[in-house]
């Protein structure tokens, strides 16, 4: 029984008692009134109770779809990137041949970015990402931005999503040439002078990892990590990452390295749950 025959049978119920005893004191007229009155009452309980239903369909929360950051609906992945062993010898950058470059560092030494170890034994630069087990999502229209900043790329390792906007900016008051090295995507490759606007280029297929270099400064490198879902990170000076809003399921997580190789782990994510997953990288 719905809810519209439960309020009919209570208004029927209570106007023919109240009817019935009208009848005794009004006679003939007081019927036809009460036909005209069930009538009018009949449709006004109709019309509340189907904007009852109406309204509780409208405010009822869909499920939630798998993807969906909707509350309560996903977890997250965090863990750190260890290292055992002994620590490569990184030779000292020499920028003489642009001075540009030389007084952009202001008498900094700089050392190579691939094969760095952090001073608590984690590393750096490490893109943590969910290789399987996630469906695709949709591009954000928010562009990742590479710069060119003292001579070096920052970030160095950055991540991006297939069809999101890759914007390449120039802060160093000297020419650089970002050549793109993909295998899996055109190649292209843009000098941009000081001064210069922006540009914007995409990727169009995934591809773990693309190279990025400079032509006028060749120890200048970069990584770029173009995947179909957003569930990525990039370790920094603690060696950790932190992977948030992830649908509750199985995965395939991957730690990948400039310098050290990959590694591969399975994760399983459970809603309102932190799950930890930790990598070790050794050398000897």
């Amino acid at each position: 029984m719905n809810i519209i025959s439960i309020i009919f049978d209570e208004v029927d119920a209570n106007l023919i008692g109240t009817f019935q005893e009208l009848e005794t004191i009004a006679g003939v007229k007081t019927r036809m009134k009460r036909k005209h009155s069930i009538g009018i009452i009949t449709l006004i309980a109709a019309f509340f109770a189907v904007w009852g239903v109406q309204a509780k369909v409208a405010l009822a929360a869909p499920a939630p779809r798998q993807g969906e950051s909707a509350k309560g609906a996903t977890g997250e992945i965090t863990g750190k990137i260890l290292f055992e062993g002994t620590k490569p010898h990184l030779p000292q950058i020499s920028m003489s041949q642009d001075p540009e470059c030389v007084r952009e560092q202001n008498g900094k030494v700089v050392y190579p970015q691939d094969g760095q170890v952090n001073a608590n034994d984690t590393l750096p630069n490490v893109f943590v990402y969910i290789k399987s087990g996630a469906q695709k999502y949709p591009a954000p229209q928010r562009a990742v931005t590479l710069d060119q900043k003292g001579c070096m790329y920052i970030p160095h390792v950055l991540g991006i999503m297939v069809g999101q906007p890759l914007k390449v900016v120039n802060s160093d008051f000297t020419t650089h040439n970002i050549h793109v090295m993909p295998k899996k995507n055109p190649q292209w490759n843009q000098s941009q002078p000081p001064g210069a606007a922006p540009f914007y280029k995409k990727f169009s297929n995934p591809e773990v990892m693309v190279p990025v270099h400079c032509n006028e400064h060749p120890w200048m490198n970069a990584y770029i990590g173009v995947v179909t879902n957003p569930f990525y990170g990039v370790t920094g000076k603690k060696g950790t990452f932190t992977i948030k809003g992830v649908p509750a399921g199985q995965y395939t997580l991957e730690a990948w390295t400039a310098t050290f190789g990959t590694q591969e782990k399975t994760v399983t994510v459970r809603a309102h749950e932190s799950t930890t997953v930790d990598f070790t990288f050794q050398h000897q």
